[in-house]
């Protein structure tokens, strides 16, 4: 009996008629080390989807983007990845921390690919007492991922779409980035930390909602405004 599949997926599969295909595809795809082209795409990406689950058993799901090789392979079944500065609420890293369950999903969609990834995450500092701490300017946390499953998925359903261009957020080689603008909104300067408020006044200060409007309507047609 397969370990790979729940009873409710079994349950589905022979109502579909599909155990016999499921089991060939499990032997067949499902691995807990990525292949030699496998490292190789991973390697080659800008972003990926995180999926987390917390101890009351609720997921989240998270983009996550860099630059390209945002995401390290250590090794054929060791994964990792920097967390860099967000909104504060720490929801993935908060979840991964707890349970350690982590789902990543790698898509190219200028050439329909995709890869999916399992396993177990740990945090560790980006200070110099991780060895990855370098690969990371600007990082707050990394994570390491041991795969316990593997697989490319079919790439049928990927839409095509052209990549534009990396974010001007990504921080530098030197860990630097813009600071988000919706810090600057007025009514959020209470909450920030006294290094977030300084970067605000360094950056041109206070803004009003309105404000912050405008300046994503200029970032969506113009990458390199606000």
């Amino acid at each position: 009996m397969s370990s790979f599949y729940s009873e409710s997926s079994r349950r589905l599969q022979e109502q579909f008629e599909t155990v016999a295909l499921a089991d060939r595809l499990e032997a067949a795809i499902i691995a807990d080390r990525l292949s030699d082209a496998d490292q190789e795409f991973v390697a080659g990406r800008d972003f990926f989807f995180l999926s987390t689950v917390g101890d009351d058993g609720f997921p989240t799901v998270s983009y996550k983007g860099g630059g390209v090789g945002l995401v390290t392979v250590v090794d054929p079944g060791t994964l990792a990845f920097p967390s860099y500065d967000g909104n504060g609420m720490y929801l993935s890293m908060g979840n991964l921390a707890e349970t350690a369950k982590v789902g990543l999903l790698f898509i190219d969609f200028v050439k329909p690919t995709r890869l999916r990834v399992q396993g177990r995450a740990t945090i560790e500092g980006a200070d110099r007492s991780s060895d990855l701490a370098g690969r990371y300017p600007g990082a707050e946390l990394i994570v390491r991922v041991e795969i316990t499953a593997a697989f490319t998925n079919c790439p049928r359903y990927v839409h095509r779409h052209d990549r534009v261009e990396t974010s001007r957020y990504v921080p530098d080689d030197e860990g630097r980035a813009p600071l988000a603008p919706w810090k600057r909104i007025d009514v959020m300067q209470d909450v920030l930390s006294t290094a977030e408020r300084s970067q605000v006044e360094a950056e041109g200060g206070r803004i009003s909602v309105e404000q912050y409007e405008e300046i994503l309507e200029g970032e969506a047609t113009d990458p390199d405004a606000g």
